[in-house]
């Protein structure tokens, strides 16, 4: 039996790939918050608002694929089956995948306003290569 080593990758990596993830499935308003300075609980918080139900299931479900794929096994999720708030726990990174109205109501960005924001955009030189 041949064993395959998975190379994985730093939890910013991790929150950058979410992140590139959910703009790939048109989710919005997406945000890494980068909590390492402020918080023990998780290093990052990958947030962002889904268009639909359907929509949010099936991103969360992109995104604990991918993320094994990178040697990052998921912990705990919660909400899945509501499609209203969902939450991928991977540890050090955590991704919360709102729909609108919970997305306004909770407001984990004012919650952590003090969290640097992570820049995951692909610019545009590195795309046009």
């Amino acid at each position: 039996m041949v064993k395959t080593t998975v190379k994985k990758i730093t939890p910013r990596q991790l929150a950058i790939m979410i992140a590139r993830i959910a703009h790939s499935r048109h989710s919005e308003d997406i945000v890494i918050l980068d909590l390492r300075e402020i918080s023990d609980v998780t290093d990052y918080f990958v947030i962002f608002t889904g268009t639909s139900d359907r929509q949010m299931v099936s991103v969360a479900d992109e995104i604990v694929e991918e993320a094994a794929k990178v040697g990052h096994s998921l912990f705990n999720i919660a909400g899945r089956e509501t499609g209203k708030w969902i939450l991928l726990d991977f540890i050090n990174v955590v991704v919360h995948i709102f729909d609108e109205f919970h997305r306004d109501y909770y407001d984990l960005e004012l919650i952590w306003g003090d969290a640097p924001r992570v820049k995951w955009q692909i610019e545009q030189e590195e795309s046009q290569k």
